[in-house]
């Protein structure tokens, strides 16, 4: 995919988005700001973790303890 295919397929799905938003009701003017929006937390986020798929391998998932009081009585 060249510089221009991917830029071109993402002006195509905004577009898509902006019109199914404002075909729902919402104001032009608002869902650009909101993607604008959206675009600064996505930025954000990227900073504090370029790769946050990463991180959901290394978290330990702990088991269910059965530390209660019902868990005795049999």
């Amino acid at each position: 995919m060249t510089m221009n295919d991917w830029r071109a397929e993402l002006r195509l799905e905004l577009e898509k988005l902006v019109d199914a938003a404002v075909v729902a009701g919402a104001r032009q003017q608002d869902v650009f700001a909101a993607i604008l929006d959206e675009v600064g937390h996505l930025r954000t986020a990227y900073e504090r973790d370029p790769d946050p798929a990463e991180d959901v391998g290394e978290q330990v998932i702990e088991e269910p303890t059965n530390n209660w009081p019902a868990a005795d009585k049999g």
